[in-house]
């Protein structure tokens, strides 16, 4: 792993700690603010079901607050960005082929998650923090997939699943091996975002074989919100066992990533919690539409802060892949002094700023 140019940086400052890597490499001396950007008070992100109804109504309030806000990319950029929450949608879109399945992922849906909260706090008055989604607990009563919190369609939910569509195809993953559909594959019918509207999109996976999206992904294709929410995919890739292999038995970044984000019939808690959700929520590309990627990612970013606490020494600073999707020979190697970019969401910034949790802004720790 090559890290001269954050060294070099490194030595203007003085060099003050030093980390080793988990892929072996050689020691990286990081620059005397490091140590001094830590949080003097923290929010908490809690689960889902933890929260009282009066906190999940406020939180879905801030939501459908930011859908029906306009959106701030600069005029004709994106026109099917309509609201601030397509801006969203639109920055994933444009970035997908450069975050996924490489060395990018955690750290930039880390830094994209967090954008999301503080909109949702400072452009719709959300006095709380972003919860996320225990794949786990909804395999069980009381928390079972479609009667749970979560999706039962009452007001204080996500919204339901999606009317049952017999047409739907089902999900053929890699080398061939089929996945379970859930009950539904249409437009949710029930609940707080019953009308929200779908405008990017959607897009195949096979798009990510071509290195590059559609022209025309900018233009507006206004739809409903489709889920097919199925608990035997939750079963399979994300119930309590999956979550504590991936704790437990992945040593490295690279284990931990390979496992996470699988590309291939073993899809791992990230694929799996996409699939869990079908429809808008599956689309590669602007999987964003769904509300309920937020809860997603906020539990994989805990799931990667709990990994890495086990072993801060040598967790904290490893890295592992290139800026490219499936790491190709050739693509840019993720180094601590990586520029990051979310387009117009945010400024860019080195990726060592987004890896610890209650540093660098990041003021928040998860129940």
């Amino acid at each position: 792993m090559k890290s001269s140019s954050f060294l070099t940086k490194a030595l203007t400052f003085g060099i003050s700690i030093t980390f080793l890597l988990s892929s072996g490499a050689a020691a990286i001396n990081l620059p005397d603010q490091v140590s001094s950007r830590q949080c003097r008070s923290y929010a908490i992100r809690k689960e889902w079901s933890s929260l009282s109804a009066v906190e999940r109504r406020t939180y879905i309030d801030a939501v459908l607050c930011l859908q029906s806000q306009p959106s701030k990319l600069p005029a004709g950029l994106v026109p099917g960005a309509i609201s601030r929450f397509d801006d969203f949608v639109a920055t994933h879109i444009n970035n997908t082929l450069g975050i996924h399945l490489n060395g990018k992922f955690l750290s930039w849906h880390r830094q994209f998650v967090f954008l999301y909260e503080k909109a949702l706090q400072q452009e719709c008055g959300y006095k709380g923090t972003q919860p996320y989604w225990n794949w786990a607990l909804y395999l069980d009563s009381p928390y079972k997939l479609e009667e749970s919190l979560l999706f039962d369609g009452s007001n204080t939910s996500m919204s339901n699943n999606g009317v049952y569509d017999p047409s739907l195809a089902p999900i053929v993953v890699g080398g061939g091996a089929v996945l379970p559909r859930g009950n539904g594959g249409g437009c949710v019918t029930a609940g707080p975002f019953v009308n929200h509207t779908v405008r990017l999109g959607p897009f195949p996976f096979e798009l990510v074989f071509t290195g590059k999206v559609p022209s025309n992904w900018t233009v507006a294709n206004p739809r409903c919100m489709q889920r097919d929410l199925s608990i035997a995919i939750n079963e399979l890739y994300n119930n309590a066992s999956s979550v504590a292999y991936l704790m437990q038995q992945t040593k490295t970044i690279t284990e931990f990533q390979g496992n996470m984000s699988g590309a291939d019939v073993h899809a791992g808690v990230h694929g799996g919690g996409h699939y869990i959700l079908g429809g808008s929520g599956l689309d590669f590309f602007a999987s964003p539409n769904d509300p309920m990627f937020w809860l997603h990612h906020g539990m994989i970013d805990k799931v990667w802060s709990d990994w890495q606490s086990e072993d801060p020494t040598q967790r904290t600073w490893a890295l592992n892949g290139t800026d490219t999707i499936f790491d190709p020979p050739g693509a840019t190697e993720i180094t601590l002094d990586y520029e990051q970019t979310w387009g117009y969401l945010s400024a860019a910034r080195p990726t060592w700023q987004m890896l610890r949790v209650g540093y660098e802004g990041f003021c928040y720790r998860y129940e």
